[in-house]
């Protein structure tokens, strides 16, 4: 199934990240209004320390809201478009059947949060350690001058790469989550060119869309406040809060699709190099603990350890050898000579009819 088809056939979890960015945009507007007003009642100092503490509450509600609800939103989505890219089929009452996998798959949310941690974590350490940026976009011409932005762009993809590595735990619902998911950032491993040349691009459209988007706000918004005589900063903030759910819900919805549509396109084709868990945990520590915490999933302990040879065993008859008596060497007859004796030890001459030699005292 294409990206285009996917993205309209899974709208229903566009809907509901529009809900849930309306109920975080609406939590954040009051914030601005609270924090706002009481720095207002101090004057300039007052005003601009408030408007500091509301932008640091804006990652506590995004973090608060995405944990208790925002996940099962976001996770059943990838769960869908793992299965609809796989088969071409999406389910009936699929937000129901997003959450019922997800569930299924992670038990909890602390599960899925701490798979999710080590996946994003060694897709960019990966990503870092293997190639320059450079060279995975040199198709585009004069790419060397432009290599930071590029880098850039490429930072901001890997984000949907890690949740394309999420959904292969879903295709492979089989295996263990970790064992999994580990597999996944492998399969991104092999693939890493292709599929970060395609991301790099979805994302310049992204951040184009973006910008239109706030400016599309910002006009309408910034008009209502100038004839309501309120400031204009409130009225750009606001702006940004709204292109900020509408890219939540459809715009991260549709370059997901993008992405999850090229990765699962490779993904259940690409035979994985046993030999690259061992390398790519040199490369990323994220990684290695992913892969160990895959392992304590594999009753036997050798999950994505290479198979090796197993030499066949020869039943071979032991050979006994028979017992061996060395052959005695009699001592050496005393020597005789005409006058005498010469004896077999020191080599002294004694008299014919000496018994012992009279030099050493040896028998003769």
């Amino acid at each position: 199934m294409k990206a285009e088809q996917l993205f309209r056939k899974t709208m229903p979890f566009c809907m509901a990240k529009f809900v849930l960015g309306g109920i975080m945009i609406g939590i954040m507007a009051v914030l601005l209004a609270i924090f706002a007003g009481i720095g207002w009642l101090f004057g300039d100092l007052g005003l601009v320390i408030g408007l500091c503490i509301w932008g640091g509450s804006i990652k506590v509600v995004h973090l608060v809201v995405m944990n208790y609800a925002g996940y099962l939103v976001k996770a059943g989505h990838i769960a869908v478009l793992a299965e609809a890219a796989a088969t071409g089929k999406v389910p009936a009452n699929q937000v129901q059947y997003g959450k019922d996998k997800v569930k299924e798959r992670f038990v909890t949310s602390n599960v899925y949060f701490a798979v999710d941690k080590l996946v994003a974590g060694a897709v960019k350490e990966i990503q870092r350690g293997i190639e320059k940026v450079s060279n995975f976009l040199d198709f585009i011409p004069g790419m060397d001058k432009v290599a930071g932005l590029a880098k850039w762009f490429v930072e901001l993809s890997l984000g949907y790469i890690d949740e394309c590595c999420l959904g292969y735990t879903f295709y492979k619902a089989e295996q263990g989550a970790f064992q999994s998911a580990c597999d996944g950032v492998v399969i991104y491993a092999q693939n890493i060119k292709h599929l970060l040349k395609n991301a790099a691009v979805t994302m310049l459209k992204l951040v184009l869309a973006t910008l239109a988007m706030v400016l599309v706000v910002f006009i309408p918004v910034g008009l209502l406040f100038k004839l309501l005589k309120w400031s204009g900063l409130f009225a750009f903030l606001l702006a940004c809060l709204i292109a900020w759910v509408v890219k939540f819900a459809f715009l991260d919805s549709y370059v997901l699709c993008q992405t999850m549509a090229g990765y699962m396109a490779v993904a259940p084709t690409t035979e994985i190099t046993f030999d690259l868990y061992g390398k790519l945990s040199g490369i990323s520590a994220k990684f290695k603990e992913l892969w160990e915490k895959g392992k304590a999933e594999d009753p036997t302990g050798t999950y994505g350890e290479n198979p090796g040879y197993d030499a066949p065993v020869y039943d071979t008859p032991a050979y006994n050898a028979p017992a061996y008596e060395a052959p005695r060497i009699p001592e050496a007859p005393a020597q005789s000579a005409a006058g005498g004796k010469f004896c077999g030890q020191c080599g002294a001459k004694n008299d014919s009819g000496a018994g012992f030699c009279g030099s050493c005292g040896a028998k003769l």
